[in-house]
Formats: C-alpha cells, sequence, structure tokens
C-alpha cells in the first residue's frame, strides 16, 4: 500500500463523513467529493495501486485545486480485507506484466464507471483526468491509449505501459493531442525506474508528448514536490 509522507498522513487524517462514504452506483465503488451543480468541471478520477484501496489516493485532492470533482475507485479483485487489485501480476523475463483476462476484465469496468461518472457529473470526456499510481498508473494507460477518446489525458504516478498493450498499439492523429504526466523515482524498489524510461519511449512513439518527471532518490511512493508538479500540470492541461 502507498505510504504518505508525514505531512499528508497529519494534515489529513480526519475527513468530513460525507467524503468517506463509500458509493456504490457505478460500476465500481468509488469515494467522491464532487458535485454535478456545475456542469463541465474538470473530474478527476483516482486509481490506487495493487493492495491498497479506495481512500489511498484521495487525500491528494486536498493538495490539488478545489475547483475540481474528485472521484477515487477501488479495484475489483479482493486481496484481503480492505485491499483490493486490477489484475494478478507475473513477471516473464524481468518485465512486469499482467494477466489479460484480469487486464480485460477490470478494464471493462473501469471504462464503464468512466462513462457513467462523467455522464453523472454532467462534464465531457476530455474534461476526465485519470490518476493512477502503480497498478493504478498500468490501468490508466490501459483504458485510456486503448480509447484516448474516452479521457482528456493521464496521471501516470509509478507505472509503466505493460507490454501486452504495448503490442496492440501504434500511432495515431489523435495521440498528438493527448496530455500525459508520467513520474517516476529512481529508486523505486518495485516498479524499476527502467520500465520509466521505456514507458517513455513507447508514448513518444505513439506520437504522445508526456511531461516525464523523474524523482532521484525516491522510492515507490510519492513526494510532495510530485504533487506539485502534478497540481502545476492539472491546472494548465484542463
Amino acid at each position: 500500500m502507498l505510504k504518505f509522507f508525514a505531512v499528508l498522513l497529519f494534515a489529513f487524517s480526519s475527513l468530513v463523513q460525507a467524503e468517506n462514504t463509500l458509493h456504490a452506483d457505478l460500476p465500481l465503488k468509488y469515494l467522491a467529493q464532487a458535485s454535478a451543480d456545475v456542469p463541465n468541471k474538470p473530474l478527476v478520477i483516482f486509481i490506487h495501486g495493487s493492495g491498497s484501496n479506495e481512500a489511498d489516493l484521495f487525500s491528494l485532492k486536498d493538495l490539488l485545486s478545489p475547483d475540481y470533482n474528485y472521484l477515487s475507485v477501488r479495484a475489483p479483485i479482493e486481496v484481503r480485507p480492505g485491499g483490493y487489485k486490477w489484475f494478478n501480476r507475473r513477471i516473464e523475463e524481468g518485465n512486469y506484466d499482467g494477466v489479460t483476462e484480469d487486464l480485460k476484465n477490470s478494464g471493462d469496468l473501469l471504462k464503464a464507471f468512466i462513462r457513467q461518472a462523467a455522464q453523472k457529473y454532467r462534464t465531457q470526456p476530455d474534461k476526465v483526468v485519470l490518476v493512477g499510481f502503480s497498478q493504478g498508473s498500468v490501468m490508466s494507460y490501459e483504458v485510456a491509449l486503448r480509447d484516448p477518446d474516452m479521457v482528456g489525458g493521464i496521471a501516470a504516478l509509478s507505472g509503466p505501459v505493460l507490454s501486452v498493450l504495448k503490442a496492440s498499439l501504434k500511432p495515431e492523429e489523435r495521440f498528438k493531442t493527448f496530455n500525459v504526466f508520467a513520474a517516476h523515482g529512481t529508486a523505486d524498489p518495485v516498479l524499476p525506474f527502467s520500465g520509466a524510461t521505456r514507458t517513455e519511449e513507447t508514448l513518444k512513439g505513439l506520437g504522445i508528448k508526456p511531461e516525464f518527471h523523474v524523482y532521484e532518490g525516491m522510492g515507490h511512493t510519492i513526494n510532495q514536490e510530485e504533487v506539485a508538479d502534478l497540481k502545476r500540470w492539472l491546472e494548465h492541461a484542463f
């Protein structure tokens, strides 16, 4: 599970009850700080990593723009009480990959969630942003690169494009205007930094111009500098 830096743990240890309500009216369970009163507000959807849950990334909303709507989804596969994942992992020839059936099933659920959430909160696809960490980044790439018209962009924190996805993609005109924020720590022991450099090459090969951030000495986590960079990117792109 992602361990936030101590400042976040202290500052956001108590969220209001309304924000902690787990919603179940969409294809995936989720937390929400959102309103449909104002149409076409940017909709940020947080996607957690393996073994975590919908609460893990939700505190990031307090460090980002107050003018956005925020949702945080729960993955469909239970690992243990309170812990969920998007797909079973396998390592082949040193590369982190996923089981195709899991990817498809979770991808279909996530795509249905995104579409219905955009309708519920009265916003357009180009106003929807996926923010994923680790396996959540993998899922962000999985759904968005297969159907880039579904969202306006993604922020992939410490997660690669899987080889199974890369093999199915080719350059497209619509990738040229697709927004991607990609970030990774050089000391990541879970998903090594080498995967991030390969992902950057993959994205550029598709015609995407990612905003790529490298954090020296950072492990498999999120730090304050990364959050500040993410905030600037969101406000510029959306």
